[in-house]
């Protein structure tokens, strides 16, 4: 257990493995679905391709969409995506980096699903088993069957237990043939995402070097903002929390004349170092701007404060960028 709560202690301070680790415990998981997964054809012949077709892109459509629900960094991209311009321009650059990073992993179940699904073959000789070439593959003196005969025979061929047409096509010989098609397309599907996995994550920052390291960076620098101010936000809250219950008790401290009840109080240096904490905020109106403030006008990128002060800062003119800083809340007390 000791090692179990290392590795997930692990994956949570490194973002990236985690979300890398989530994704493959959702591509091993596909493929266990699948394996756990009834399939029954409906062998009708208006109904198995409908039935072939939705099982092989339908769950991964919804595990597509699950990649994305179990990624933190979709809030904050919608978030970046949406907020108001304010001091601080919008790059779609970072927005787009940030959508396709989130994108590649959320592929790799559905990628999964679809190879295991056409490698298995059972859902395309479901879905094709009336698109079977019976005057090559059958008997072709059976020629006295109409066409909605023959495809209501055909369409039987993955339900062995009623398939009568063993006279018309041997099953093995149909379900051999299928499967084959099925199993090349299956191993050109995974081929073609291997090449295309190998030249996003190799060929892309070859040829625009400068502008992946500068999407990277500031994709890097809005979850750690995010992060950070998260936490300034939540050290805040529980030291107004704190001075507020303290004053509550001072006072009805205070208020109890008979003298049965005893209050130690706190000596002033303790309780200006969790005023210190509050950063000047020491009212809920005051905090309910500044956190207004903070969605509707976030500072600019410049350390330098006569240029914060000015306004007159964006993204493009920084130069030399150092980490962020975690003062938010002293920045906005002073707007």
């Amino acid at each position: 257990m000791d090692k179990f709560r290392m590795i997930f202690q692990f994956l949570q301070s490194n973002q990236e493995s985690f979300m890398n680790g989530i994704c493959g415990i959702m591509a091993l998981a596909s493929a266990q679905m699948y394996v756990a997964f009834d399939f029954n054809c409906p062998c009708l012949p208006g109904y198995n391709l409908a039935y072939g077709m939705g099982i092989l892109f339908v769950p991964p459509l919804v595990l597509f969409l699950l990649g994305f629900v179990m990624n933190n960094n979709v809030s904050m991209l919608a978030e970046e995506w949406k907020r108001p311009t304010g001091k601080r321009q919008k790059d779609p650059a970072v927005l787009r980096y940030m959508f396709c990073s989130m994108a590649q992993r959320a592929m790799i179940a559905p990628a999964v699903w679809i190879s295991v699904t056409l490698l298995h073959g059972e859902c395309f000789i479901c879905a094709f088993s009336t698109s079977v070439p019976v005057d090559k593959l059958g008997n072709q003196s059976y020629t006295q069957l109409s066409e909605k005969e023959l495809r209501r025979i055909l369409a039987r061929i993955p339900c062995t237990d009623i398939y009568k047409g063993q006279e018309l096509i041997a099953k093995e010989v149909a379900t051999r043939y299928l499967r084959c098609i099925s199993q090349a397309m299956g191993w050109t599907f995974v081929l073609l995402m291997t090449l295309l996995a190998f030249l996003v994550r190799s060929l892309r920052p070859c040829f625009t070097q400068a502008a992946f390291l500068k999407s990277k960076y500031w994709s890097h620098y809005i979850d750690i903002e995010r992060k950070l101010f998260d936490e300034t936000c939540t050290e805040h809250a529980k030291s107004f929390a704190k001075v507020c219950i303290q004053q509550f008790f001072e006072g009805t401290n205070k208020d109890l004349s008979m003298g049965h009840a005893t209050f130690v109080e706190k000596t002033p240096s303790e309780t200006g170092e969790e005023k210190e904490k509050l950063l000047g905020i020491m009212d809920q109106g005051t905090m309910n701007k500044i956190l207004k403030n903070w969605h509707k006008c976030k500072p600019p990128l410049c350390l330098s404060q006569e240029v914060i002060q000015n306004g007159n800062c964006w993204a493009g003119e920084i130069a030399h960028p150092q980490p962020p800083k975690r003062e938010y809340a002293t920045y906005y007390s002073k707007v």
